[in-house]
């Protein structure tokens, strides 16, 4: 019993922030929650509204890292693959013929012979020269790291989700408190005048 009441007392607390993304408040009594935060009803949700869109930006900005990993990845993989080649072929007397792209759509054909190194693409115009071994232990460094930061970045874009149901969630739950106060206030003032 003990330890699942701690783990609820620390629950709210995991889920207030992850990774710079502030954690949404699920909302069971909205008049408690107008009065806490001070807000009237138009002003809750505007600022529910203006979380809503914060959410939706850092999900945009989430999803186009995805898909930047998502694609380096598999680039990765052949880089891995062409090393692992190369490696084969090393000392058999036998050349490589190889097409690559020089640069979009335009291709052309080499001939490898016995080659301990390779050249690898850094990114920002750098390419460097490593042997066929380090070429591999960094390659398989650099896929590690993709893969990690893929999984890091699913959590953060499921917790993300999460927060944008919650706040939606919130959202309908004010509105509809609003709307039934109004009734009920429509209803007291049209009785009273009925009775006068």
């Amino acid at each position: 019993m003990a330890a699942a009441s701690s783990s609820s007392t620390e629950s709210p607390k995991t889920t207030t922030e992850r990774r710079g993304i502030p954690g949404a408040q699920f909302v069971e009594d909205v008049e408690t929650y107008l009065t806490q935060t001070g807000f009237d009803v138009n002003s809750a949700l505007a600022f529910l509204q203006e979380r809503l869109q914060q959410y939706k930006l850092v999900e945009m900005k989430l999803l186009a890292q995805q898909r930047d990993l998502q694609a380096k990845i598999p680039d990765i993989e052949k880089c891995l693959d062409v090393v692992a080649t190369l490696e084969a072929k090393k000392g058999t007397g036998e050349a490589l013929i190889a097409d690559f792209e020089v640069s979009e759509g335009i291709y052309s054909r080499a001939r490898i012979e016995d080659n301990d190194s390779v050249c690898l693409w850094l990114g920002a115009n750098v390419m460097l020269e490593y042997s066929c071994e380090e070429a591999t232990s960094l390659l398989k460094k650099n896929l590690e790291n993709a893969k990690a930061s893929l999984e890091v970045l699913i959590a953060d874009l499921q917790f993300l989700r999460d927060q944008v149901t919650v706040t939606q969630v919130t959202i309908a739950r004010v509105y509809n408190w609003d709307v039934h106060q109004r009734r009920i206030r429509q209803i007291a003032t049209s009785s009273t005048s009925k009775d006068s």
